[in-house]
Order: C-alpha cells, then sequence, then structure tokens
C-alpha cells in the first residue's frame, strides 16, 4: 500500500512538472516523423495481466529494411528518436501506466508476451509484482540498443540478455524496499547525466551472489563481456 501511495503521488507531481516538457517533445516527434505520437506496446504487468505500455514514438511510421532487433544506428529511428532514446525521455508517457496501476516507478522490465511465454516457473516469479518505469536492470542494460548489434540477435536475447536480466530483477524483488526503490530512482537520474553512474547498480547487484546460483546465466560475464549482441525491439517504439 505504501508503495502504490508513493507511485500515485509522484507520477501526479511528476506530471504536473514535465507536462510542458512533453508537450514540446509531442510536437518534435510529429515534426520529426508526422504520425501517431504515442507507441502503444503490448505488454505482461501484475499476475500476467496485459496491458499497453506508453512511449513517445522514436521510430518511423513508413518502414524502413532492417532486421528485427533494435541495433546500434538502425535506420529506423529518427533523427528525435535517438535523443529521446538516450536521455530516456520516450519513457515519460509510461507515468500514465503508473497512475493507471499498469506499472511502478521501479520494479523489473515488462516484457513482450512472447518473451514472457519463454519464462522458467522460477523466472514467472518476476510476475508478482507490478513492472517499473525503471529497475536495476533498466540501468543496467541502459545502452542496450547502442551497445548490441549482430545477425544472431534474437538468439542472443533470449539465451543470454533475457535471462540476465530476469536475475537482476529477482534480485530486487527479494531485496525491495522504499530505501532501495528511492536508490534507484537517484541512480537512474545519475546515469542520464553521468552514463558511468550505471557501473554503482552493478555494484549492487554483485553485493548479492544469490543471483548466480538460480541455475540462470551468471551475473558477472552477463554484466561485463561484450557477449551480447543484439536488444529486442519494438515496430515504431
Amino acid at each position: 500500500m505504501a508503495k502504490r501511495l508513493f507511485d500515485v503521488c509522484c507520477a501526479l507531481l511528476s506530471l504536473i512538472v514535465v507536462s510542458p516538457v512533453l508537450a514540446v517533445i509531442g510536437a518534435l516527434v510529429w515534426i520529426s516523423d508526422p504520425g501517431p505520437i504515442i507507441f502503444k506496446g503490448m505488454r505482461v504487468g501484475r499476475n500476467g495481466a496485459l496491458f499497453h505500455i506508453l512511449k513517445f514514438r522514436t521510430m518511423r511510421v513508413r518502414p524502413v529494411a532492417g532486421t528485427a532487433v533494435t541495433v546500434r544506428n538502425d535506420p529506423r529511428i529518427t533523427p528525435v528518436g535517438r535523443v529521446l532514446r538516450k536521455l530516456k525521455l520516450d519513457e515519460l508517457p509510461q507515468l500514465l501506466n503508473v497512475l493507471r496501476g499498469d506499472m511502478s516507478f521501479v520494479g523489473p522490465r515488462p516484457e513482450a508476451p512472447v518473451y514472457v511465454a519463454l519464462y522458467t516457473p522460477e523466472q514467472r516469479e518476476i510476475l508478482r509484482v507490478r513492472p517499473g518505469i525503471t529497475g536495476l536492470t533498466q540501468i543496467v542494460y541502459r545502452d542496450e540498443s547502442e551497445l548490441l548489434a549482430g545477425s544472431n540477435a534474437e538468439w542472443m536475447y533470449r539465451t543470454v540478455a533475457m535471462p540476465a536480466k530476469l536475475s537482476i530483477d529477482h534480485l530486487y524483488i527479494e531485496k525491495q524496499s522504499l530505501w532501495l526503490d528511492l536508490r534507484i530512482i537517484a541512480l537512474t537520474a545519475a546515469a542520464i547525466v553521468f552514463p558511468q553512474a550505471s557501473a554503482l547498480a552493478e555494484r549492487l547487484v554483485k553485493a548479492d551472489d544469490a543471483g548466480a546460483a538460480r541455475g540462470q546465466v551468471a551475473l558477472k560475464p552477463a554484466l561485463n563481456e561484450p557477449v551480447i549482441t543484439a536488444s529486442k525491439d519494438e515496430r515504431y517504439g
């Protein structure tokens, strides 16, 4: 109850403060590539409930040749969209998802149904909580689409990146508290201005070795070695 009250109050305040920014970004999205301003993607939320995640559209409406995943220098991303993704401003409409109860400020990153269908019973435990706009996983993998590329992108996401991210989400669920949420929100803001701040999130993860004992992907290789080649994508997202 306390977490939900915190989410609602912060979402309302944030929407009031950033409303002028939302209007400017919306105009820039349309000018950059006329079409829908908001992208709606199907996601799996708490207890498996489906919902539409809201984002500022960062991809071109007209199809452009490319892979099924977002890769470095993806031609489908508009110039404005590239900046929005870098600064994570495309996520601001998710404040409405928080108000509606679909999401929380902090929590596991919501996945598309096609990926949730691949979860093991243990991995599905993260569906016990609301997904979040930000979280440890989102900070550690904040530049996923910039860092990752490769012809075997989909396979690498499913077999390497996703299990590693789910391990981090499990650690968050085990340790979650209002104090931890506040630390994660502060780290999120710091990582936008100082990308190296994401290393602090990695330290929080590595401080607990429980994730590496789950029979999933070991955290250290997944986080520190350039083994992941691509991230999942949403058309027009």
